[in-house]
C-alpha cells in the first residue's frame, strides 16, 4: 500500500511505503524524583548526581529543604542552576520527618507518571530508573516496583525466593509471603521502591504520619490493591546509620522487624487470607511478639525500649497486654530456669548493656 503526500510549495507528489515512513516514538513515562532533606550537605551532593547521572532522563526532580542550616539549601541551588529539571522548594516552616516527606510528594507534577523517592544520605545506581521504569512498564496492574539494595556493605532487601525469577508479583500472593515468613524483608526503604504516581495523588497523606514504619504500612496497603512488580538488581545504596522513615533505622535492641510484623499482622492480614488462616497468622504474630517483648523485660530494657513500642501500638489503637506479657516472661523464667546456660548468658548479655 502507498501513502500519497503533497510536498507543499512546489507542487511534486510524493509516495512512500509504510515500510519507508520513520515512526514517531512514543514519549516515555515521566518520573518524578523526591529528595526531602534536612542539614544533609554531607551526603547530598552525591544523592543529586546520582539521580543526574541517570540513563533514564525523562524525569523532574524535586529538592526539598526543611529550613536547612548546613549549607544543604545552597547546594541544591546550585545544581538547579546547572539543570533545569530540578526544582528546589524551601518550607520556611520547619517539621519532623514523615510530615516533611509527605509535603514533598505534594510537589510532584500532574503529569509524572511514577514517583520515587531518593532520601537525601543515599543515593542510586545508573540504571535504578530505567530498570523501574522498565518493570512498572509490563502492566498497568502494578502499584510498586522494587528491588534489591546494598545497605552499607550487604546486599538486602528482599527475601524474596531468587529462584522466582517473576518480574511481576501479584500483590495478594507477595502479602501472603510475608506474613507467612514472619515479616522478612521485602521492600526496603523509600530509595529502594518506585510508586504509581497517581497512588500518590490520590492520598491526603501518603504516610501516616503517627505510625514510625510508615513506609512498610504504605507497601502493604498498595499490594493489597495493586500487584508488585520486582527487579532482581541491586539499584539504590542506602547508609547503616540511616534516619529514613522505617523502623530499619531504628536501634536494632528494640526488635522494630518484630514490631513491624505485629502490627502489619494487625492491619492487614484479613486482606490477604480467608478468615480461618487469618487466625492462625494472628496467633503466631502474637506469639512472636510477646516472646521477644518478654526478653526484653528479663533483660531489664530501658524505658526507651517500652516507650518505643507503647507509641508504636498507640498508632494503630493497640495496646502492650500486660497480663499476657507477665505470663510470657514466667514462662520464659521457667525454661531458663531449667536450661542454667541459657540463664548464664542471658545475665552476662543484661551485664554488657
Amino acid at each position: 500500500m502507498k501513502i500519497i503526500n503533497a510536498a507543499q510549495g512546489n507542487g511534486r507528489i510524493l509516495t512512500a511505503s509504510h515500510s519507508e515512513m520513520k515512526a514517531i516514538p512514543e514519549p516515555r513515562p515521566l518520573v518524578s524524583v523526591v529528595t526531602p532533606f534536612y542539614n544533609t550537605a554531607a551526603y547530598l551532593p552525591k544523592c543529586i548526581e546520582s539521580v543526574l547521572e541517570q540513563t533514564y532522563t525523562e524525569f523532574e526532580y524535586i529538592l526539598a529543604d526543611n529550613c536547612s542550616t548546613d549549607g544543604s539549601a545552597e547546594i541544591a541551588e546550585s545544581y538547579a542552576r546547572q539543570d533545569s529539571r530540578i526544582r528546589v522548594v524551601r518550607y520556611s516552616d520547619f517539621v519532623t520527618q514523615l510530615p516533611n516527606y509527605n509535603r514533598a510528594l505534594k510537589e510532584i507534577s500532574e503529569s509524572s507518571k511514577y514517583s520515587k523517592i531518593v532520601q537525601a544520605d543515599d543515593h542510586i545506581f545508573r540504571e535504578c530508573l530505567e530498570m523501574m521504569v522498565q518493570a512498572f512498564e509490563q502492566s498497568e496492574s502494578i502499584g510498586l516496583v522494587a528491588a534489591y539494595r546494598l545497605e552499607g556493605d550487604t546486599i538486602n532487601n528482599s527475601g524474596y525466593p531468587y529462584e522466582n525469577l517473576v518480574h511481576i508479583i501479584p500483590g495478594k500472593e507477595c502479602g501472603r509471603w510475608y506474613f507467612r515468613n514472619e515479616g522478612t524483608p521485602i521492600f526496603g526503604s523509600q530509595t529502594t521502591v518506585m510508586y504509581r504516581s497517581s497512588i500518590v495523588r490520590n492520598c491526603t497523606y501518603f504516610f501516616d504520619e503517627s505510625l514510625i514504619c510508615a513506609d512498610l504500612k504504605k507497601c502493604m496497603e498498595i499490594i493489597s490493591e495493586w500487584d508488585l512488580g520486582f527487579v532482581h538488581q541491586i539499584l539504590s545504596f542506602s547508609r547503616p546509620d540511616d534516619d529514613g522513615l522505617s523502623n530499619t533505622a531504628t536501634r536494632p535492641s528494640f526488635y522494630p522487624f518484630t514490631g513491624d510484623y505485629y502490627i502489619m499482622e494487625q492491619l492487614y492480614a484479613a486482606k490477604f487470607f480467608e478468615p480461618a488462616e487469618a487466625v492462625l497468622i494472628r496467633k503466631r504474630a502474637r506469639q512472636i511478639y510477646y516472646r521477644v517483648l518478654a526478653k526484653a523485660a528479663l533483660r531489664l530494657h530501658d524505658i526507651s525500649f517500652w516507650r518505643y513500642h507503647i507509641t508504636n501500638l498507640r498508632a494503630i489503637n493497640r495496646k502492650i497486654d500486660w497480663t499476657h506479657l507477665a505470663l510470657q516472661v514466667c514462662i520464659d523464667l521457667l525454661w531458663t530456669s531449667s536450661n542454667p546456660g541459657i540463664l548464664l548468658q542471658n545475665i552476662l548479655h543484661s551485664n554488657r548493656k
